[in-house]
């Protein structure tokens, strides 16, 4: 196996540590008494629900939301794709779909929700008196601001009729299960989604605050909005959740940990160095590539794993992601150092809005650009990351994987 090949390798491992044909079965609640309904969003909405119908035993109907191209066949669960990661109207008319069936739940009802990343964009229904333009905007200004995940989601609850508890408060009294595959640091299931059946511990302060620190300048109707205390989420305490539990069934440690097995049978020590970085992309790229050298020095033979979500704060025009962010910053830090190569990808198969799920790249990067005409300092300047690796034949082209346990990295130091 080329070190190429074994990069592939470790994605995959965690790719398939995360699918919901094995995360869901045995960890689904009783069949009640009443109705089941089964509703959902994320990247990964549609694999669960098909999970869900083959392990069911009593009768069910539902409808989730996922992205474009991450559909897959089911039965009796309704599954509808929709625009990431900025919202469309398909998305909000899921949305309120998805209010009006959990809306007319009994207690011997369930609530089965089924929740991971992407469901932020994809469970789209603006708070009242706010239309779908005005939360666009506010999201596109939010992905180019560099604005952490937590962060982002914190004003996204603050703007929804359905986000940051809204959908628990909507399905009582009957029980509400949620099944939520992480992509978040530390798995916090108030931030997964945005937390639509979690009581939500931030405040339309903190959102207000967001938007000031990113320098966001609000459309008048969402100005108005968060200076009312309607904008208010549900909080802990709320009788509204007396019923409602989240599972939390697949996270980035568990496939962290799932690749640290293939590269410890291909003969490298591992390091993981954690599930839950975040910062600019090519900032914790100089990072990794100043431990990989330390590695290299010392005449170990290692794999450095990492998980998380990096930002990207966008300054000019060109394609990225932030994972071919990373390994563009990666490749400029390590200056061609020989005997180590990296990969980095979004376990969704998306990196970003481009077609690849990200990039590898090795000792000979920088010159094969150089000898391809390409400045990859200037491109990594205009965001055009994705143009430099695709220009190498260096783009991982995975397409959707059909779950989400956020970005995955490994460095590689023989």
């Amino acid at each position: 196996m080329t070190h190429r090949e074994l990069l592939i390798a470790l994605f995959e491992a965690a790719v398939a540590a995360a699918d919901p044909a094995l995360a869901i079965p045995g960890r689904l609640p009783e069949p009640p008494r009443g109705r089941t309904v089964v509703v959902g969003a994320g990247k990964a909405a549609a694999a669960m629900a098909a999970a869900v119908e083959r392990e069911w035993s009593g009768p069910l109907d539902g409808l989730v939301v996922t992205r474009d191209g991450h559909g897959c066949p089911t039965r009796r669960i309704e599954v509808i794709e929709a625009a990431h990661p900025v919202p469309d109207q398909r998305g909000r008319e899921a949305a309120g779909r998805i209010l009006e069936l959990v809306s007319g739940l009994g207690a011997d009802d369930l609530a089965l929700v089924l929740m991971s990343g992407g469901a932020s964009a994809l469970l789209v229904q603006p708070a009242p008196g706010l239309s779908l333009d005005d939360k666009q905007a506010v999201n596109r200004a939010l992905l180019k601001s560099g604005a952490p995940i937590d962060e982002m989601n914190c004003v996204r609850k603050h703007l929804s009729a359905i986000k940051g508890g809204r959908l628990a408060q909507a399905a009582a009294p009957a029980r509400v299960v949620a099944l939520a595959i992480s992509d978040v640091p530390g798995d916090d299931p108030a931030v997964i989604g945005s937390g639509p059946t979690v009581a939500d511990p931030s405040t339309v302060a903190d959102a207000r605050a967001i938007l000031e620190t990113y320098g966001i300048e609000a459309p008048p109707a969402v100005a108005a909005h968060l200076a009312g205390a309607a904008a208010e989420t549900p909080k802990p305490g709320d009788a509204s959740f007396a019923r409602a539990e989240t599972r939390v069934i697949a996270t980035p440690m568990r496939s962290l940990e799932a690749a640290a097995g293939t590269a410890r049978a291909a003969g490298y020590e591992v390091e993981i160095l954690g599930d839950a970085l975040e910062g600019e992309a090519r900032t914790l790229a100089a990072e990794h590539a100043a431990l990989a050298r330390d590695r290299l020095a010392s005449g170990r033979r290692v794999a450095l794993l990492s998980g998380g979500e990096t930002t990207v704060t966008v300054r000019g025009r060109g394609r990225g992601g932030r994972n071919a962010e990373y390994m563009a910053g990666l490749a400029l830090a390590l200056d061609g150092a020989a005997e180590i190569t990296a990969i980095a990808c979004d376990t969704d198969g998306i990196d970003g809005t481009e077609d690849n799920a990200g990039a590898l790249a090795d000792p000979t990067t920088l010159a094969r650009a150089r000898a391809a005409g390409l400045d990859a300092a200037a491109m990594l300047a205009a965001n055009d990351a994705y143009s430099l690796f695709q220009a190498l034949g260096d783009l991982v082209i995975s397409g959707p994987t059909l779950t989400n346990v956020n970005d995955f990295r490994a460095v590689l130091v023989r």
